[in-house]
């Protein structure tokens, strides 16, 4: 698939109904014989899911490599992500996809926009990690422990933690660099016109990853949740609903959040907020 045709991401489509749509779509395609059938059924999928690899290439457009490779790359990766997905495995495919695509973003810069580069062995380190992540998000469902992806690729992991760290030496740029072509005498700096992070990228990264999480989460630990940071309750509120102590609803919300972190890793900490 030429990801240079596609149209520009407009993402008209909730977090859930993409989900639903898309499972209708791997269904459709894990029965389809007929090759076009199939491609066209591909097309679809990257088409919704599109906006999802836009946007984690926006995370990293200002790191020193043009968003139009960025995005180029993100575009790639969901295309080789909807091909090798496994439905069978009964996973939530952007808790698949997300992790991939940002593997492949990391990548490019690892391969393009090294500052610092790091010795041959991290190097080599990385490549294996990648891979084998990707293997395993398809096994597990989630992220891969460290540890995990240390033992499928009998590394001790120092070097696991290593090679995972060293994502970031990126092609700096001056922020006293002029932008904008204006005259020396009245010519803007980049670092005046950066704007801050916007949060809305890595809150949506979250709920996609936290989505079959939850799923799987006990009746009462979701109602918990939900009581708590969609209604607004406190602790104690949240406790008279379901019939036990302040105490012991800070406890159900400690557990929880430790099995996200568990299974996640690198989300935003959501405890902070309770």
């Amino acid at each position: 698939m030429n990801t240079s045709t596609l149209p520009a991401a407009r993402d008209e489509v909730d977090d859930r109904t993409r989900s639903t749509r898309t499972r209708e779509l791997f269904a459709e395609r894990s029965s389809a014989t007929d090759p076009e059938v199939r491609r066209q059924l591909l097309d679809e999928l990257v088409t919704l899911n599109l906006p999802v690899a836009d946007s984690l290439a926006q995370r990293y457009s200002a790191r020193g490599l043009p968003i139009e490779d960025l995005v180029q790359e993100a575009r790639l990766a969901l295309v080789r992500v909807v091909e090798s997905f496994r439905p069978e495995y009964g996973h939530d495919f952007l808790s698949y996809a997300v992790p991939s695509i940002l593997g492949a973003l990391r990548k490019q810069f690892r391969d393009s926009g090294w500052t610092v580069r790091p010795p041959r062995r991290i190097q080599e380190a990385q490549q294996a990690i990648n891979q084998s992540r990707s293997d395993l998000l398809q096994q597990l469902g989630r992220e891969p422990r460290v540890s995990e992806l240390a033992e499928s690729l009998s590394l001790d992991e120092e070097t696991v933690i290593e090679a995972l760290s060293a994502d970031g030496c990126y092609t700096p740029a001056s922020l006293d660099r002029p932008v904008g072509g204006e005259s020396d005498a009245d010519a803007r700096t980049l670092g005046s016109v950066l704007g801050a992070d916007d949060p809305d990228f890595a809150s949506c990264e979250a709920r996609v990853l936290l989505r079959p999480l939850l799923a799987r989460l006990e009746d009462r630990d979701r109602t918990v949740l939900r009581l708590r940071f969609v209604e607004g309750l406190t602790q104690r509120e949240v406790g008279e609903e379901i019939g036990v102590t302040q105490m012991q609803v800070s406890r159900i919300l400690s557990r929880i959040f430790t099995t996200l972190r568990d299974e996640v890793g690198d989300v935003p900490d959501i405890a902070r907020a309770s």
